[in-house]
C-alpha cells in the first residue's frame, strides 16, 4: 500500500477541495430534488466537475509517469472518495451545517455522478495515451 500512497494523497486532496467547495457554496449551488434548478445546478456541477477532473488528471500525469497512471488515480481516488465520504454523509449536521435534509440528497447524487466522472475521465484518457503510444511505435 505504501506505493499507492502519492495517489492516496492526491484522491484526498480532490475528495477535500469537493467537500469545501459544497461547505462554503453548497447552500447556493445544491437545490431541492425534482426542481428545475436543481436540474440545471447538477448539471453545471458535473460540467464542472468533469473539467476539473480531466485537468487534475493531466497534472497527476506530469508527477505520475508509471504505465496505466491515470487509470491508478481514477480507481484509487474513487476508492478514498467514496470511503471518506461514507463518513461524511454520516456526519452530514457536523460537515454540512448550513445544508438542510433536501440539499444533503441533491449532493449525494452529484457525487454519484462525481465518481462515475472519477472513473471514466482517467479511463479514457488511460485509453487515449495506449492508443497514442501504439501508433507512434507502429509507424
Amino acid at each position: 500500500m505504501i506505493k499507492y500512497g502519492y495517489t492516496v494523497v492526491w484522491g484526498g486532496g480532490v475528495w477535500l477541495f469537493a467537500i469545501l467547495f459544497f461547505v462554503f457554496f453548497g447552500e447556493r449551488v445544491l437545490y431541492q430534488p425534482g426542481t428545475y434548478a436543481f436540474y440545471i445546478s447538477t448539471v453545471l456541477l458535473l460540467i464542472g466537475t468533469g473539467v476539473l477532473l480531466l485537468a487534475v488528471t493531466y497534472l497527476y500525469l506530469r508527477f505520475d509517469r508509471s504505465v496505466n497512471a491515470s487509470l491508478k488515480f481514477g480507481v484509487i481516488g474513487t476508492i478514498v472518495g467514496l470511503f471518506l465520504d461514507t463518513f461524511s454523509l454520516l456526519f452530514h449536521r457536523t460537515i454540512f451545517p448550513d445544508l438542510d435534509e433536501s440539499r444533503v440528497i441533491a449532493f449525494t447524487v452529484w457525487m454519484s455522478f462525481a465518481y462515475a466522472l472519477y472513473l471514466l475521465i482517467p479511463a479514457v484518457i488511460n485509453e487515449r495515451m495506449k492508443n497514442k503510444y501504439m501508433s507512434a511505435h507502429t509507424e
